[in-house]
């Protein structure tokens, strides 16, 4: 029998990034808290093209649905916060 893939992944601090909507914020900062190894090569593909090229990378993006949605298929190896200032 295999490993169970869930076991210590789990509670508050491993729930996946909650993406703002563009009325909340016009740019936000994007934090990769989760390595893309052991992930499939399109989630890979994702994280290099919103910008994040290594672990604990953080940048800002514009918050257009383009980006929202690349940003929620990896939602569960980054971070989100809305950049104030607006």
């Amino acid at each position: 029998m295999g490993r169970n893939p869930v076991v210590g992944r789990q509670g508050p601090a491993h729930h996946a990034a909650v993406i703002p909507g563009e009325d909340e914020a016009k740019r936000l900062r994007v934090k990769q808290v989760r390595s893309g190894i052991g992930h499939a090569e399109t989630m890979r593909r994702t994280l290099k093209s919103i910008g994040l090229r290594n672990h604990q990378a953080t940048i800002e993006v514009d918050n257009t649905a383009t980006m929202r949605g690349m940003l929620f298929k990896v939602r569960h190896l980054i971070e989100v916060t809305p950049v104030g200032g607006n």
